[in-house]
């Protein structure tokens, strides 16, 4: 009987012994399968990452290089330097440093994309760049040229000693040990370096990325990525007609810093990678991006205008109002700001941009309206609107008036009389404190934006 039993357990005894063996072997190579494909990922992003950093100190070089007059070559660099600089962030984003303090680092370079973006986007033969923005150039060409040093030593010990990210990954995970790895040692040197060096002077088109701004100001709980991923696909459905968008990458940002984000990544109907950014604390939106190409044409700045205005409204931004306009690449670019008792509200401020050839948004900025001061008290002005246009060039024509909010140079929101008028051939705002009299700041306006004043 046991012989009987013993001959028909046997053979399923060892069938079920060598199937554990195959199914543990295809186990450990599919998790080697994974653990490679990371591995190259992040390989591919560190060295994109070098590549986009070496090409953004070369564009800025270039920009630097030319004549003072070759406005095209001028603007042609500084948008290069912003789509590089957003490169570089998204591939920083990629790599396992989210508990790395490389806070300084990616600070740095969204200061330097929003000074090539504002810079780029307007008009240089009518605004050419100042004394002030040469010398910001030059000094941002000298810390991009160290930090490249930099990132090539660790690009260097990449290669030669053949370091994994993985490595690094899991060195970081154990928070309770020394990091010994040359990867983070340089990534801390480069971090250590950049938060050393003398505060670069923006200029006041970059005004508002300057502003303090903490998860205090924030609401609302902490959002997992999985709810990241939930509001990507519905922004997303608004805003992509076609395609799966379904492959949703979520990574977090600095996840130990004062400020920590995510970044959602999903790929277009054209094969674009769509990135969104949102605050970690009550998951706001901060920045959309689809970087598709526009070649074309269709619509006019009216249209444009009626198609930003409808995009806000669907996701959340009613009640805002057009203030500036430009236009690059055929695509179209305004800022509207908050209102709140008829008063425009310069701090809560968002930037779209709209493709020319079908209206598709293809651009957010919300962070200064995520970041906006909640419990703003308008007031009401010490000094009437007759008494304040005392203060102004008596050649000085008034088309348009209103009282608007702005932020001033210590950073403090002050109620003006807002005049937008004509002299000199040329258009401007002018605002005038309204509880002194006195002018706060102008502005010129390019004569192609005239068409959304209202």
């Amino acid at each position: 009987m046991y012989k009987r039993l013993s001959a028909v357990l046997f053979p399923i005894a060892a069938l079920m012994f060598v199937g554990a063996i195959v199914w543990g072997y295809q186990e450990h190579q599919e998790k080697n399968a994974i653990l490679i494909k990371a591995e190259n990922q992040y390989q591919r992003a560190f060295h994109d990452l070098t590549t986009h950093m070496s090409g953004l100190q070369d564009q800025l070089g270039r920009a630097l290089a030319v004549n003072a007059t070759s406005h095209g070559m001028q603007r042609k660099g500084l948008v290069n330097v912003w789509r590089l600089t957003s490169q570089a962030q998204n591939e920083i984003n990629q790599l396992p440093l989210a508990m790395l303090p490389f806070n300084k680092a990616e600070d740095f370079l969204s200061r330097i994309a929003d000074f090539a973006y504002r810079t780029s986007v307007r008009d240089l033969t009518k605004q050419p760049l100042t004394d002030g923005e040469l010398k910001t150039m030059k000094s941002l060409y000298t810390k991009s040229s160290d930090i490249n040093r930099d990132l090539g030593k660790v690009q260097d010990a990449v290669l030669s000693d053949h370091l994994r990210w993985m490595d690094v990954e899991v060195a970081m995970a154990h928070t309770d040990s020394q990091h010994d790895n040359s990867i983070i040692d340089g990534f801390k040197a480069v971090d250590k370096k950049i938060g050393a060096y003398p505060e670069t002077d923006w200029g006041p088109s970059s005004m508002s990325t300057s502003r303090k701004r903490s998860v205090k100001m924030l609401s609302g709980q902490d959002a997992s990525p999985e709810e990241i991923k939930r509001k990507a696909l519905e922004f997303a459905g608004t805003t992509i007609h076609s395609g799966d968008g379904g492959d949703v990458r979520v990574v977090e940002n600095g996840a130990k810093t004062d400020n920590p984000s995510y970044t959602a990544t999903l790929r277009g109907p054209k094969g674009e990678n769509i990135q969104m950014d949102y605050t970690r604390k009550g998951g706001q939106l901060l920045s959309f991006m689809n970087p598709r190409d526009v070649t074309e044409r269709k619509l006019d700045v009216g249209a444009a205008r009626e198609r930003a205005a409808q995009f806000l409204d669907s996701h959340g931004y009613a009640g805002m109002t057009p203030v500036t306009y430009d236009e690059y690449d055929h695509v179209s670019v305004f800022t509207f700001v908050g209102m709140q008792d008829d008063v425009r509200i310069y701090p809560d401020k968002v930037t779209v941009r709209i493709a020319l050839d079908n209206g598709e948004a293809v651009g957010l900025q919300a962070a200064d309206h995520v970041y906006r001061p909640k419990s703003l008290s308008v007031g009401k002005p010490k000094i009437a609107r007759g008494e304040a246009e005392k203060a102004l060039n008596t050649d000085f024509k008034i088309q348009s008036y209103h009282l608007s909010i702005i932020e001033n140079e210590e950073k403090k929101e002050v109620l003006c009389h807002e005049f937008t008028g004509r002299i000199n051939g040329s258009q401007y705002r002018i605002y005038v404190n309204a509880d002194t009299g006195l002018e706060e700041t102008i502005e010129q306006i390019p004569e192609h934006a005239k068409a959304i004043l209202r």
